[in-house]
Order: structure tokens, then sequence, then C-alpha cells
């Protein structure tokens, strides 16, 4: 907690998930010393307004692994009709991921924990994907076990190159 809470409403409108982490803790304090007459439960309280930043971590990881799971699936299968939702599910997991970005910039810190978890999660549901459309032989499917992308891969404008297509 900061020891001088300096003007929480700017922080609120510039960092969402470091103000419910503040004021999670300054309730829970609160609550401890007994410093209110206020009827409150501060202790759930403190844990809905905590659980509001949690959401949003969530929200960066769910789309991390829609971008992960478009992109293995992009690189990896020869389909070539459902490409154009692929591109358009990553942009706008893209556009999500900013958004949340700038709500909350304290959210930069979970990528390097949030990526490697979204490519493990991304993968399966790729490989899921991939193997329900008999796209995958076993070389292919090693390959995508151990196929990562870089955080401007994922966040950035890249696409992978086009996999060559059956005929």
């Amino acid at each position: 907690m900061r020891s001088a809470m300096p003007d929480t409403k700017t922080l609120y409108e510039t960092d969402f998930l470091a103000w419910s982490k503040e004021q999670a803790e300054a309730l829970r304090s609160v609550g401890r010393g007994g410093g209110s007459n206020q009827l409150l439960d501060w202790e759930n309280l403190a844990e809905e307004i905590h659980s509001l930043g949690v959401s949003q971590k969530a929200a960066l990881r769910s789309q991390l692994r829609r971008i992960i799971r478009h992109l293995l699936k992009l690189e990896f299968s020869p389909a070539a009709a459902p490409r154009g939702g692929w591109f358009e599910s990553i942009n706008d997991a893209r556009s999500e991921i900013e958004d949340l970005l700038e709500i909350s910039p304290t959210l930069k810190r979970e990528l390097g924990e949030a990526i490697p978890m979204a490519h493990r999660q991304g993968s399966k549901a790729a490989i899921s994907d991939l193997t329900a459309h008999g796209e995958l032989d076993p070389a292919a499917l090693a390959r995508v076990r151990v196929r990562t992308y870089t955080a401007e891969q994922i966040l950035g404008d890249w696409f992978p190159p086009e996999p060559p297509r059956g005929e």
C-alpha cells in the first residue's frame, strides 16, 4: 500500500489494476483496525474490489490464448476457408489487449507470466482443432508442440507465413 495515497481518483482513471489492488489493501487495513463505525463487510468488500483487478488479468490471458491458438492454426493448417476468420480473431484479440493495457498499464508486468501459460493452453486448443480436422501428422504435431511466439509477434502486426497447401 502507498504511504500517502496521492490522488487515487487519478490512479483509478490511469491504471485500474493498480487502483483495485491499492483500494482492496486500504479496505483490509481499515477493517483490521476497526477504524470505521460503518457497518460494512470490509473483508468481502476488499475481496470484491481485488477481484475486479483479477478479472482484468483473466481477460488478458484469454486474449493471449486466443491469439496463440489462431497463430498456430494459421501456421500449420493447410485449410483455406477459415483463414480470414482467424486473422479477424487475432486482430480483435490484439485490440482487446491494447484496450486492457491502456486501462491498466500494470497488466504489462503480467505478460511475462501470462504468455507461457497462454502458449500451453493455446497450443492444446490448436492441436485439438487441427487434429479434429485431420490436419496434423506426427511431424507437424511435434512442431506445433514446441512452437512459441515472442511477445512482439503475439501483440504486434506479425502473422506467420502460409503453410504449403496439399493438392
